[in-house]
This record gives C-alpha cells, sequence and structure tokens, in this order.
C-alpha cells in the first residue's frame, strides 16, 4: 500500500513546555499516513517552493486544541440557564434535553451541527459525554469519523434512584454496566480508516451513580484497558455529597472503585486539596479544567498552577454546555484571566494581602501550552506539538486582524493576542491526522 504524504510550508508557534514558545520561522513539514516525518527549514529543501499547501505571510500554524470535556447532548442549550446552581440546572434543563436523545434522528441532527462546528473552532481532538442511549453514542461516534475530528466518545451511565430522575436513567447497575459494554462494541465495529475515534469509560459522577455500578465500571476499566472520564470535586454540592456518602473526599472515592487510573479525566476540579493532587498524580489521571463552566457552576476557581506544580496533567475542556463557549482558546484566555483572580483575589474589603493566593497566576504560554500539551498528557497521546513523531493535528491562524505585521510587535506580543483574542474568524485551516478538514471557506 502506497503512503499519502503531504507537505507544508509554514512558520509555527508551539509551547512545548509551559513556560517557553517555539518559533519555527519558514519550515517545511512533511507528513506520511498523518505521522510528522520531518521538519526542516524552508531555505533547505529545494521542495519548498513546491509545498502542496504554503500559509499566506500573515498566517501561523499551531498544533491542534485539545477539549478534554464536553457534554454532546448539551449542544442545543449552550449558553443558557446558567442562573441556577448545578443541581437544578441538572434537572430542570439538562436532563430533559438529554433525555430526547432516544430519538437517533434528533441526535444525528445534533451531531452533524456540533462536530463541524468545534472542528472550526480549531478543536481536533475532544472528549465527549453522551447520552444513556447506546444508538445516538454510537451515531456521535460515527459523526466524528465522518467529519474527521479524532474523538473519545462515552455512552454516559447513571443509576441512582436519588442522583437521577427516574426517567432519565439506568434501570439497574446490571443494565448499565451491559449497555456500557454495547457501546464500547459498537463504537469498536465502526468503519474508522484513521482509527480516529476511541470508546471511553463514562460513569457521570458519584452522584448518578450507585456504588454497584461505579465498582463495576472501574472492574471493566482495568479488564479492558479503556480510558475513563467522571467529574470529580466539581462544586460544592457534588463534592459535599460525596464525602456524606463515602466518607471520604471525591478522588479518594473513585480511587476505591478502581475508576482513577492512568489518563483517568477527571472534569473540574476546583475543590481538590493537596492530598487529592498527590493521589491523582500518583495514579497517572489528569484533570480537564473547565474555567468558563466553573465562572457559573464550579463555586471555586481551580488551582491550575498549583496542581502543575504537584506533577498533575492538566489540560482543558470547555464543558458544553456548562460553559458558554465552544472555543478551547476562549477556555485557554479565561484559564489566564481565573488565574489571575485567584491569585490578587476579589474580595476589596479584604487587606490586599489577605485578599487571594500567592504565586496562582498563569501566562499566555501556559493557557496555550494546556489547550494542546497539557490535554495530549492527560490522553497520553502524541498529540500537542508539531514535531517529528507525533501526529499532523494542526490550525492554522490568521493575524491579519489581531495582530496586523505591521504593528512591530515580536512574536511573543503577537502570541499573546493570538491566545486572549483569536476565535472561529481567524481560523483559515483544520487538519486532523494530516487531512485538512476546515478550509478558509468552510
Amino acid at each position: 500500500m502506497s503512503s499519502e504524504q503531504t507537505t507544508i510550508r509554514a512558520t509555527v508557534w508551539q509551547t512545548p513546555t509551559p513556560d517557553g514558545l517555539e518559533v519555527l520561522d519558514d519550515v517545511l513539514i512533511r507528513v506520511v499516513d498523518g505521522e510528522i516525518a520531518s521538519i526542516v527549514p524552508a531555505a533547505d529543501d529545494p521542495a519548498a517552493d513546491d509545498a502542496d499547501i504554503e500559509l499566506g505571510a500573515d498566517e501561523v500554524l499551531v498544533p491542534g486544541f485539545i477539549d478534554l470535556h464536553l457534554h454532546a447532548p448539551q449542544w442545543p442549550q449552550l449558553g443558557t440557564g446558567y442562573d441556577l446552581q448545578l443541581s437544578e440546572w441538572l434537572f430542570e434543563y439538562t436532563f430533559p434535553l438529554e433525555a430526547r436523545y432516544e430519538d437517533v434522528e434528533f441526535a444525528q441532527a445534533m451531531w452533524d451541527s456540533m462536530v463541524p462546528t468545534l472542528l472550526a473552532n480549531g478543536t481536533t481532538s475532544a472528549v465527549y459525554y453522551g447520552s444513556i442511549h447506546t444508538p445516538a453514542t454510537t451515531a456521535l461516534a460515527q459523526a466524528c469519523i465522518e467529519h474527521g475530528q479524532r474523538a473519545w466518545v462515552g455512552r454516559v451511565a447513571m443509576d441512582h434512584p436519588e442522583g437521577t430522575p427516574g426517567w432519565y436513567r439506568d434501570d439497574s447497575p446490571q443494565i448499565a454496566l451491559a449497555a456500557t459494554r454495547e457501546s464500547i462494541e459498537q463504537i469498536q465495529r465502526l468503519d474508522d480508516p484513521l482509527s480516529l475515534v476511541n470508546p471511553i469509560i463514562t460513569p457521570r459522577f458519584i452522584p448518578a451513580c450507585t456504588d454497584e455500578l461505579l465498582a463495576s465500571l472501574g472492574d471493566l476499566a482495568e479488564e479492558s484497558g479503556l480510558l475513563v472520564q467522571t467529574h470529580c470535586s466539581e462544586d460544592d454540592w457534588e463534592h459535599h455529597h460525596v464525602i456524606e456518602r463515602t466518607g471520604v473526599r471525591d478522588a479518594t472515592a473513585l480511587d476505591r472503585f478502581g475508576l482513577m487510573r492512568q489518563s483517568t479525566v477527571l472534569a473540574h476540579g476546583g475543590h481538590l486539596n493537596v492530598d487529592d493532587l498527590a493521589l491523582i498524580r500518583e495514579r497517572g489521571a489528569g484533570v480537564a479544567h473547565c474555567p468558563l463552566s466553573n465562572i457559573y457552576f464550579g463555586n471555586a476557581v481551580f488551582p491550575a498552577k498549583m496542581a502543575l506544580d504537584a506533577g498533575v496533567h492538566v489540560g482543558l475542556g470547555t464543558d458544553v454546555a456548562g460553559g458558554p463557549s465552544a472555543s478551547i482558546l476562549a477556555n485557554a484566555a479565561q484559564a489566564i484571566h481565573s488565574a489571575r483572580m485567584l491569585e490578587e483575589g476579589v474580595d476589596p474589603e479584604l487587606a490586599s494581602i489577605d485578599r487571594g493566593r500567592a504565586g496562582s497566576r498563569i501566562d499566555a504560554i501556559t493557557g496555550f501550552w494546556l489547550a494542546t500539551v497539557g490535554g495530549a498528557l492527560v490522553l497520553d497521546q502524541p498529540l500537542g506539538l508539531i514535531e517529528v513523531g507525533r501526529r499532523f493535528d494542526a490550525v492554522s491562524v490568521s493575524l491579519a486582524e489581531i495582530a496586523p505585521s505591521d504593528r512591530g510587535y515580536a512574536a511573543e506580543r503577537r502570541f499573546e493576542q493570538l491566545v486572549r483574542l483569536a476565535g472561529q474568524r481567524e481560523i483559515t485551516g483544520v487538519w486532523v491526522e494530516g487531512q485538512q478538514v476546515v478550509t478558509a471557506s468552510t
């Protein structure tokens, strides 16, 4: 079988470390079967003049963005209902909406709206919660394949008679486990030529699941080797529910159920403490930091800097629809803002020395790193950087509107503008596994 090769001539901006911006000026990138085979200065390769793709002078190429946490069925309610607390929002708005995904035609229409929009925002990889409906979840995985997005797709398991409504839950832990197995098998049977989509084990969170279900899903994770995703210490209600019910904090409870594993994706984590972070690091799990969602539903600011300093893997999530934006870049910018507010504090009645948590701020480089390398580390995947041996998931961004070249700023200043100001309008191309899935005219 012949190899598929593509060459791209571009200037690359990326963040190999949380405190380091790397600029590769005018390089030729050769991609073979989705993998980056070489990167050389264009001036050193005569083939550069005949590159398959050449970005414009006002464009840069960056690694694809990784969304570690979003609820696909909540797509229609994006930006709504934020006047309520989390538990109220779930029962009044979210569960009734998710129940509609029993209708596969409705589900398919939503997926065909959502996946292309996320790709247009530069989200090359997404970790999805589906609904409790196996056919709709399989259709979500199929939509990701058809539209060309890398994804981990999980049928949500939830069976607790007090933590879920009677009209939207699994009827028993046995039924939930069997449905989870069937969903995994259906996704694995899909025709997926580029191997873009994988199933992921998805207990919604401890309040929505019985102990028996949580333990059985932990056993399934051990048996199958599949990744796990769930919520962890998201807000006051969920955090204290777990302590009252189990006698321990959320991270410890998940660990006892066998769900705290290598590359487990723990959403939110705003109420994690030092001991929780040490356990997460020890198990090789990671946190999906959802800064926009946490403003409305977290009751706290996730201490991203503290978690990184503790050696915990941290990436970003939009938490669609708990967060009001489908853009990971918007969440990268908010992560910077939230960290600054955590450090400075928000209550002017307190003395400035008592108002915030010192040493909490992060900058644009760290925010972008969370959106790319951080997410790749959580998932343990060769993504997040444009370098030899990694998969070619990338985004081209036009700087013409946000940072005109005649402004005279150094690359570091223009990079800050990209992180804080760029959005879907400035994204001119998106590639996943070496295939271009979004063009400027899309």
